[in-house]
This record gives C-alpha cells, structure tokens and sequence, in this order.
C-alpha cells in the first residue's frame, strides 16, 4: 500500500466520521423537538450493545474442555464487582481486561 493510497483511506474515513457525526444536528437541530423513538432508543441502545458484547466476547467458551471458562467467568465476576462497587464502566471493564489477560497469560 502506497502512501496516496493511505492517506485516501485516512481522508474517506475522516469524511465519514464527520458526516455521521454531524448528521443528527442537521436532522433534529432546527428547534424540534426530538422524537419520543429516538430518546428511547437513546436509553436503551447502549444497555443492548453492552449485552451484545458481553454474549460476543463468550459465545466461543468451551465449558467441557481446558481451562473450562474459567478465566472468563472470573474476569465476569470482577467486572461485575468492580462496577457494583465503584459505579465506573472504564475502571470495570479495564480490571476485567487486565484480569482475564493475565490469567490466560500467566495462570492458563
């Protein structure tokens, strides 16, 4: 790949960026109300997308074979304690991370 070719990729993928961030304030950014569907959306979209993630990340876990999910349910376990404890998503899903990489790394 040649530098005008990169340099292509990073422009079409600014544009796009920019025009998907943009477009909501062009659509609902006259004075209008927002519409009732999508402040719904808005409030449980991103409660959806982290259960999406979460079935994603251990659809491949095999519970009959070595380390039997083990690392993944302890790092689950963590996530899970870390966020009823402090109430941060970043801090949770880091020490989950971190956890799981260093189980498979270290421990499995």
């Amino acid at each position: 790949m040649n530098s005008e070719h990169t340099m292509l990729i990073i422009a079409v993928s600014a544009l796009v960026t920019m025009a998907l961030r943009i477009t909501p304030f062009i659509i609902f950014g006259r004075g209008q109300k927002t519409p009732a569907y999508i402040t719904y959306l808005g409030s449980v979209l991103p409660y959806a997308i982290m259960g999406m993630l979460v079935v994603f990340c251990l659809k491949n876990v095999s519970v009959i074979s070595f380390p039997f999910g083990i690392p993944e349910a302890l790092s689950c376990v963590l996530v899970i304690a870390l966020h009823v404890w402090k109430r941060n998503t970043l801090l949770s899903i880091t020490g989950g991370t971190m956890c799981y990489m260093a189980l498979i790394q270290l421990v499995f």
